[in-house]
């Protein structure tokens, strides 16, 4: 049976109930809940969340009214710890909204704080912003559920760009290049079942592992 490390929120479950249904083989261990034992993990989900602490960042934070007020220290160090474990045993990562965003920043990337126009209330549930695909991306949607107010600025290390907002060129997908999968997406596919080919491909990773 295999096992997927993840810190959820108790809001965010019922999104992905569904996929836990399907895939019910899979055993899930909540950091917000136990002690997860990352060495016998076999896959990482990182998912949505407050902003990452500042003290996490690789970056200066000249106004910090700009941060949510209820950012999450202990869950960011479990990510940031859990994502460097996984990436130095190979395991599968999916990384979703503050997922990418921490994916990006252990990498060595960096933020922009806040952004206009990415987070209004009709971008959270519906596929409205039109995405551009890189040609070379395996999963590509040509429009996206994707509300958020930060965003990748610098590219973390090793990271490829697969799709960016058409109207502005906010990344909305990337993945670690020369590993056997990582992808990150700024957008929330827990959400719509028309990305469901992207938890396909995660689980399948875990189910061959």
């Amino acid at each position: 049976m295999p096992n997927l490390a993840t810190w959820m929120r108790r809001k965010d479950e019922k999104w992905f109930r569904p996929f836990w249904a399907e895939h019910s083989t899979v055993r899930i261990w909540n950091a917000l809940r136990r002690k997860v034992p990352m060495e016998k993990m076999d896959g990482l989900l990182l998912t949505g969340g407050s902003d990452i602490a500042p003290e996490f960042l690789r970056q200066n934070v000249p106004d910090p009214s700009v941060l949510d007020k209820d950012v999450d220290p202990k869950r960011d160090r479990w990510e940031f710890d859990a994502l460097e474990a996984a990436i130095s045993r190979g395991i599968p990562i999916f990384a979703i909204c503050k997922g990418l965003q921490v994916f990006n920043v252990a990498l060595g990337g960096t933020l922009k704080l806040d952004i206009k126009g990415h987070n209004f209330p009709e971008q959270r549930d519906h596929n409205v912003q039109p995405l551009r695909n890189d040609r070379a991306a395996t999963h590509r949607f040509t429009k996206v559920n994707s509300s958020h107010h930060q965003a990748i600025d610098r590219l973390g290390d090793g990271c490829e760009v697969e799709a960016w907002c058409a109207t502005d060129d906010i990344i909305e997908q990337i993945r670690l290049r020369n590993y056997p999968f990582a992808l990150a997406v700024q957008y929330h596919p827990e959400r719509g079942r028309i990305y469901n080919e992207l938890f396909e491909d995660f689980f399948s990773r875990l189910d061959n592992r």
